[in-house]
């Protein structure tokens, strides 16, 4: 009897069949020509040794978390004890000779800055806080020499009480000088055009200081509109695309919001320019103290000892 032989199963064709494309150990595909070139992946488990690993890693994880947490608290502690020496030394009792003998060094060196620029924070205490910070700061200015000041606030809310800052500063500016006290403008530059809030005194006459101030919609937003003016007339034939040069834009930028401030005093622990008109400050100094949160007078006599010492080298 013969059996017929079991016949072998017909290879599957390369045409119907393709072999899937090699994973790694992640479960990705991988490319032909990358898996050759891998490090072989040992299948065996190794709990013990992952273990030690994770340990190691948030270990040292740990350590620069502890190191980096004391360096701040250390830096924290050494800065805040500057100020409150600085704060106990040169405390100017609201007294304008005394702030005049502080910056004497640097009047003597002829480096005390024309126009001096803020930034205050609306959010921290408030409209009226706000405003007694602005008052403050308009007498040392006043007090040191300083005829221009203008003020930066985001929100732009000191626009709208242009009146009442007005009034506030110079009941500050009568406390500290007296009945002698320095003449006052107070404006603002909306679309611009400035909007002047003079004392009886200083009416169409000299103006001993001039607070200007200024918020986010002054800076990049300024510079938009200009944009948009230049190209209009460009294309009115009132201007030539020629006649659009770096002076003209100063020009118009300084006439219509504030011109260069020399010195710029930030009253935050961090540098946070909070969308500061960007073309104004290309050659300011920018002064700010490290781990201070407060507007204090050490940090404005700091900041101008240190413009004091800076050295200007132009490019030509």
């Amino acid at each position: 009897m013969v059996t017929a032989k079991p016949q072998p199963a017909p290879a599957a064709s390369s045409s119907s069949y393709a072999a899937p494309p090699p994973r790694n150990r992640f479960g990705e595909n991988l490319p032909k020509g990358i898996l050759p070139r891998l490090p072989p992946v040992d299948p065996r488990p190794r709990p013990i040794r992952d273990f030690i690993s994770t340990r190691l890693y948030k270990l040292v994880l740990a350590t620069l978390y502890l190191v980096y947490s004391v360096y701040l608290k250390l830096r924290w502690t050494y800065h805040t004890a500057l100020n409150r020496g600085f704060s106990i030394l040169y405390y100017h009792h609201r007294t304008p000779q005394l702030i005049q003998q502080d910056v004497m060094e640097v009047k003597a060196n002829g480096k005390l800055p024309k126009h001096l620029s803020v930034i205050l924070e609306y959010e921290k205490g408030g409209l009226d806080t706000l405003i007694d910070e602005v008052a403050e700061i308009t007498c040392w200015c006043a007090s040191a020499g300083i005829k221009h000041l203008s003020v930066y606030e985001q929100t732009g809310v000191l626009k709208s009480y242009i009146s009442t800052s007005h009034r506030s500063i110079a009941q500050r500016l009568h406390s500290y000088f007296g009945k002698s006290r320095p003449t006052l403008r107070v404006h603002s530059p909306p679309s611009g055009s400035f909007n002047d809030m003079s004392d009886e005194e200083g009416s169409g006459a000299h103006v001993d200081i001039e607070v200007v101030f200024i918020s986010e919609e002054d800076g990049r937003e300024s510079l938009v509109d200009l944009t948009k003016t230049l190209c209009d007339m460009a294309q009115r034939g009132k201007i030539m695309s020629e006649d659009v040069s770096i002076e003209l834009i100063d020009a118009e930028v300084k006439e219509n919001v504030i011109p260069e401030p020399e010195l710029l005093i930030l009253f935050s622990p961090n540098i946070t320019l909070k969308g500061y008109p960007p073309w104004q400050i290309r050659l300011t100094e920018i002064f700010h103290v490290e781990d201070n949160e407060a507007v204090g007078y050490q940090v404005f006599l700091r900041a101008l000892h240190s413009f004091g010492k800076t050295e200007f080298r132009f490019g030509r």
